[in-house]
């Protein structure tokens, strides 16, 4: 630890040089929010500038920032009959120029409008729909947060409510729901899982695939979101993608311990409007193990993606753009030939895992008039799944264990208008049809007879057909309310959900608002949970679980936002959800429910008839930049417990009962005028309940050689209170035409023991304790030019 940190000052040595004043050029687009109609003549200033810098928009909209100094900038845009806006912490660097598109709020009133304060604005869902449980959070937020290493899912822990279910992986349990209940988006369109090393049915998995790169501002959302969003059951992550560059060839390279990674974006050609941007990554986690800084043991890891958005603008056929990304990510083991080193039975394995994820996409954007915008899609993606595993014998025979592959292949089709009735009433109706081809094998020794048994084989093609229509009305001011419809049926049992949802908000004055939001929400089961085989004694099989109908959950959410000054900000949301037609064992004696599972994938019998509670209160307090200083202070009380067809209601998993983070930061320049050189101090503390685990029956699975838990006390026990640090110091140094980022992101850095789980190992038939990851160091460099 003291070398890594001794190079990181080494390598800081070079740059302290004399400063010299660097500008860049800011430019952009206004719009209307609802209709993306461009809006000529609007007024954008930079605020707090001497001497004052602004401009006014073309006939198209457009803007543009000459020498704008380097730094962090707050932009004020206005147009007649709008709502000002305000872009606070808008960062330039020397290195690449600032592009933006911002879209205004129309004033429903002939008066002079509300001014809201840039740093609430920030607080915002960019879905004006989303009153509670939503919060947009920025590129910048997931490159500065500590150990956050450029992905979201690992970003949004910092949030009210939102637990990780593992060091090693970026999956996240949000108000004690299960992963699987996440839903992410694209631009627009439902997207599979986007992480490496994801098993089926997952929504998390090592490593975000998509590049910050790529990344716009995005929503996230805890709850009762509005009805655009369907088969979800816990949160929604809603990305999306900036176009590249269309006036300039501009190139990122980023190199570390976790692999190197290379971006370009630029025109097509001078003068058309159109742009490319394009993001490579690899990177190999052995690298981590060969520098002693992580342990994985004989395993080789690698994973590399590829990602773009091309943008093709068109004079009145509206703007084609074409997005999607590729991941690949495997896992290769091989036992130690040497028996004497085999403590533990898995030690005798040979392994590999793999997991494949590809998404293209078509988009299709255009104005239709003043009052309609309609945006479609055409989205193929495809996941690849598979894990191999043999056991050898003393004299090094392998016997085949496991051997599971999943392949799933989507078609999307979407259409979604957004219509502007009146300044007051603006709407949101749209139509998704997903074909979804399977091809999945499991096969794995039956615990009965030992023997290699298969549990599922099949493949075939589903569909499901998703219909919704939200509108959003302002009474007034202060009062306005959000109602809408979602449906959702899949065509493989014909099962089918009708999904009412509602909000409204009342902003008591300039600096508080409440607001109340309810929505029924539905989602499909694993489609590997569907096609779960049983051999019958004529020998024939039937699949047991074809008919599960969907998971269902009704949530209610109350939220209060005050503005306690232009820079801090205090909120806090009591909610309640009421699950049902969660699929549970038929077996009374037995507790297994669906609610429970991380990955949603199972061989037993099912049904649709366990229950299920989750209900907490959040608190948030949140200092946006100020003073280059900024800080998150989150906390989270609740309780998740569910019930089987016993009627008892038990701990799910994932109730720890209580989360509380402490995400800061501050930056330090040079020199007080120039300020070429910035220097970024970062921390992120989480201290969480640990989730809970089923006793072992120990006398029993030494009888039996197998696992044998004790089911009436499932989910009795819990793992030890969670406690992490992480620190991240930065130096970003301007120059002329380039930005370049020296970064140290140190996870857990008091290394502490955090226990993963526990388990009985067949080989020293004795208990044993696993560990989540220990101190980690994560040296980066990134330049722009």
């Amino acid at each position: 630890m003291k070398n890594l940190l001794l190079l990181f000052c080494l390598l800081l040595s070079p740059y302290f040089s004399h400063a010299q004043k660097l500008t860049q050029t800011l430019r952009g687009t206004v719009v209307d929010k609802v209709t993306q109609m461009p809006l000529p003549g609007a007024t954008v200033l930079i605020l707090n500038e001497e001497p004052l810098i602004g401009t006014t928009t073309s006939l198209d909209g457009e803007f543009r920032l000459s020498q704008v100094p380097i730094g962090s900038k707050t932009l004020k845009v206005s147009y007649i009959g709008y709502k000002d806006a305000f872009l606070p912490n808008m960062v330039v660097n020397s290195g690449k120029e600032l592009v933006l598109v911002i879209n205004l709020e129309e004033d429903i009133t002939a008066i002079e409008e509300v001014v809201v304060t840039a740093e609430v604005e920030k607080s915002r869902a960019l879905n004006e729909m989303a009153p509670v449980s939503a919060r947009t959070f920025s590129v910048e937020e997931t490159r500065k947060y500590a150990a956050a290493i450029n992905d979201p899912a690992r970003m949004v822990t910092a949030f009210a409510g939102v637990v990780s279910t593992g060091d090693g992986a970026n999956g996240i349990s949000i108000r004690g729901n299960a992963p699987r209940g996440l839903l992410w988006r694209m631009e627009g369109v439902d997207i599979p899982n986007p992480n490496h090393f994801a098993n089926l049915g997952s929504a998390g998995g090592g490593i975000s695939i998509l590049s910050a790169q790529l990344l716009s501002n995005s929503d996230f959302m805890t709850g009762a979101f509005p009805a655009e969003y369907g088969n979800a059951l816990s949160g929604v992550f809603d990305l999306k993608l900036r176009k590249g560059n269309n006036e300039t060839h501009e190139y990122t390279f980023q190199a570390g311990f976790l692999g190197i990674d290379g971006a370009v974006e630029g025109p097509f050609r001078k003068g058309y409007g159109g742009s490319y941007l394009i993001n490579y990554r690899y990177s190999t986690l052995s690298m981590l193990s060969q520098l002693g800084l992580i342990d994985l043991g004989d395993f080789n890891t690698t994973f590399q993606d590829l990602s773009y958005h091309l943008t093709f603008p068109t004079k009145k056929a509206g703007q084609i753009s074409v997005f999607g990304f590729s991941g690949l990510s495997s896992e290769i083991g091989e036992a130690d030939r040497d028996t004497t080193l085999w403590e533990f039975d898995y030690q005798r394995y040979d392994s590999r895992f793999y997991a494949n994820t590809h998404l293209s996409g078509l988009k299709h954007s255009i104005v239709l008039n003043s009052k309609n915008y309609l945006q479609s899609a055409l989205v193929f993606s495809q996941l690849q799944n598979g894990y191999i595993a043999d056991s050898l014998s003393t004299t090094f025979q392998p016997y085949r264990q496991f051997n599971e592959r999943f392949i799933d292949q989507s078609v999307l089709l979407s259409s979604v208008l957004n219509t502007k009735i009146s300044p007051r009433l603006h709407g949101r109706s749209g139509i998704y049809l997903k074909r979804i081809g399977y091809d999945f094998l499991q096969r794995y020794p039956s615990p009965e007879t030992n023997e290699m048994q298969t549990y599922i084989q099949s493949e075939g093609t589903m569909y499901t057909v998703q219909l919704f229509s939200q509108w959003n009305y302002a009474f007034s001011e202060t009062w306005q309310a959000n109602v809408g419809m979602h449906y959702i049926r899949l065509t493989l049992n014909g099962t089918q959900s009708i999904e009412p949802r509602a909000s409204i908000k009342h902003a008591i004055n300039t600096k508080q608002s409440i607001s109340l939001g309810y929505g029924l929400h539905g989602q499909t089961q694993n489609a590997g949970i569907y096609f779960t085989e049983q051999t019958e004694s004529d020998g024939s099989k039937t699949l047991i679980n074809k008919s599960l109908g969907m998971s269902k959950a009704h949530h209610w959410v109350l939220s209060y936002d005050h503005s306690l000054s232009p820079y801090l900000r205090l909120k806090t949301e009591a909610y309640y959800q009421y699950l049902y037609s969660l699929p549970v064992s038929p077996d009374v004696s037995n507790p297994l429910a669906s609610i429970n599972f991380e990955e949603g994938l199972i061989t037993e019998k099912l049904v649709n008839k366990g229950r299920g509670r989750n209900y907490g209160l959040e608190l948030t307090l949140e200092q946006f930049t100020y003073n280059n200083t900024y800080f998150l202070l989150s906390g989270s009380l609740f309780n998740s417990e569910y019930q089987a067809l016993d009627k008892v209601w038990r701990n799910t998993r994932y109730n720890s009962q209580y989360a509380f983070s402490f995400t800061g930061g501050k930056e330090f320049f040079s020199t007080k005028k120039e300020k070429n050189i910035t220097y970024g101090i970062n921390m992120k503390v989480l201290y969480t309940g640990g989730f809970r685990y089923t006793p072992i029956d120990i006398e029993a699975s030494r009888e039996q050689q197998q696992i044998e838990y004790i089911t009436e006390q499932t989910f009795s026990l819990q793992n030890k209170d969670y406690f992490r640090t992480d620190l991240r110091l930065s130096m970003k140094i301007n120059k002329k035409r380039t930005t370049s980022t020296l970064a140290l992101d140190i996870q857990n850095l008091t290394n502490r023991k955090n226990i993963q789980g526990t388990y009985f190992d067949l080989e020293s038939e004795e208990m044993v304790e696993s560990y989540q990851l220990p101190l980690i160091p994560i040296l980066s460099y990134r330049i722009e030019f």
